[in-house]
């Protein structure tokens, strides 16, 4: 059977809902969600689709539109009719239930029954129709919320592997258009999706800022993503907002606080990857805080969390926390922690970092990521004596464009700088050339990438 090929489903398909027919659809198949969005994505020439969405389908959760069931119709070889009947049947469920509960109530307020005139209820019936004609005058519908998470999940993806500024726009263009959806009219459900997708642009927006270096516009992002994560009542946002938060404490110099919000995120009851996330950020903030039992105590949580992960992250990208990046993290924790014994533990954790980032697909390829763990690793080299060493692992940091780099590696270039300055190097040449090389890079990436009043606000 092809990967499109008809599927025959036998009779008695007149009475299941669009639900339980994707479902079916599927299995026959013995295709994943994923697959499934994978096929709709290359019908559609677009890469929106997730996996996720596919499953809100076939709970019910989300009723596809025209427009998604024509191509769902094509990924599995059926006639649309098939889709648009199941479809029907599933919102005929609903409208019937909610059409007994109507006829008990009116029976209830018949004038037969028990007295209430006719104009009294004509009355009633006119303000229902009014705020019925309210509800229809909204301004976002199903395709247009989908939509949004579609684009925010491409967003997401892209932003840990392609150049920042070219994420900016389109994030803040996003960010104030939900905004504006928010302050007009949709269904409840609607609503609820709208400021989760409010709370995670208002993330990605926090996340630009701190990667430019201005930590209080970060800040204040954070604060409306978590206000937009509170009203969803989204435990993971929540807590991947905490992980925003602690990051930003860690980049201003509170370490202390840096690891408390950490812990505060971890006591959101959420699934995915966020919990080995915020681990790891506790445990490097303790690190550099002095408290190297703690943190790695830290540590060795954050690799239960990730043992006991079960299922996928919502959404991919910046928002979920792959292994290579809590490699990376434990790199730069056992680094600050110290001893041989860590150093080398610290460059063990670095090499593996780099090594599964290069082994991903080049979205999930993180540039930041992967020039701290060679600033990592240059630094453990450094920390053993070997500048050979050293000047190796910056080669790929140093021979990249400065404009890729964000505050945080510049800052590592120049704290590493400043190591060179050691007198244990008695004025190497070789260490007066890689202090030289750092700080033009970190001078060339410090330079603006746009206009202070650009930044996304």
């Amino acid at each position: 059977m092809g990967a499109r090929g008809h599927v025959f489903l036998g009779d008695g398909m007149g009475d299941t809902g669009i639900g339980a027919l994707l479902v079916r659809l599927r299995t026959v198949r013995g295709w994943s969600q994923q697959r499934v969005a994978d096929e709709f994505n290359t019908l559609e020439g677009r890469s929106a689709k997730t996996g996720k969405e596919i499953g809100r389908y076939e709970r019910e959760a989300r009723i596809p539109i025209p427009y998604a069931r024509k191509y769902l119709a094509q990924v599995f070889g059926v006639d649309a009719a098939l889709l648009d009947q199941a479809v029907a049947t599933s919102k005929g469920r609903r409208d019937g239930a909610g059409a007994t509960e109507v006829e008990i109530v009116l029976s209830a307020l018949s004038p037969e029954g028990n007295g209430v005139c006719g104009d009294s209820l004509s009355e009633d019936a006119v303000r229902s129709a009014e705020f019925a004609r309210f509800i229809a005058h909204r301004n976002a519908d199903e395709f247009v919320v989908e939509q949004m998470e579609a684009d925010v999940d491409r967003l997401a993806r892209t932003y840990v592997s392609h150049p920042l500024m070219e994420q900016y726009v389109e994030i803040k263009r996003l960010r104030d258009g939900v905004f504006e959806l928010l302050r007009g009219r949709q269904h409840p459900r609607q609503t609820v999706d709208l400021y989760l997708s409010a709370s995670r642009l208002c993330g990605l927006s926090a996340h630009v800022c701190l990667d430019l270096g201005a930590y209080d516009f970060a800040a204040t992002h954070a604060r409306t993503a978590r206000a937009c994560a509170e009203t969803a009542g989204h435990e993971g946002m929540l807590a991947w907002v905490r992980a925003v938060e602690s990051l930003i404490a860690y980049w201003t110099g509170r370490y202390e606080q840096a690891a408390r919000l950490a812990q505060a995120g971890r006591r959101h009851r959420v699934s995915g990857s966020i919990g080995a996330r915020l681990a790891s950020l506790e445990a490097r903030a303790l690190a550099i805080a002095g408290d190297s039992s703690g943190a790695l105590a830290a540590l060795s949580d954050a690799e239960r969390s990730r043992e006991a992960i079960s299922g996928w992250d919502e959404v991919p990208g910046v928002f979920d926390f792959p292994v290579a990046k809590q490699f990376a993290y434990a790199g730069t924790t056992l680094l600050a922690v110290g001893g041989q014994e860590h150093v080398q533990r610290a460059i063990v954790s670095a090499e593996t970092a780099i090594r599964t980032y290069r082994s991903a697909d080049g979205d999930d390829q993180s540039v930041g990521d992967l020039f701290a763990a060679h600033v990592d690793l240059a630094r453990g080299h450094l920390l053993l004596g070997d500048l050979d060493g050293t000047e190796e692992m910056l080669g790929f940091v140093l021979g990249s464009s400065p404009q890729r780099m964000s505050a945080s590696i510049v800052r590592r270039l120049t704290a590493l700088g400043r190591e060179l300055e050691g007198p244990q190097y008695g004025g190497a040449v070789q260490a007066a050339y890689l202090r030289e090389r750092l700080q033009h890079t970190a001078v060339r990436a410090s330079l603006p990438a746009a206009h202070p009043s650009e930044l996304p606000t």
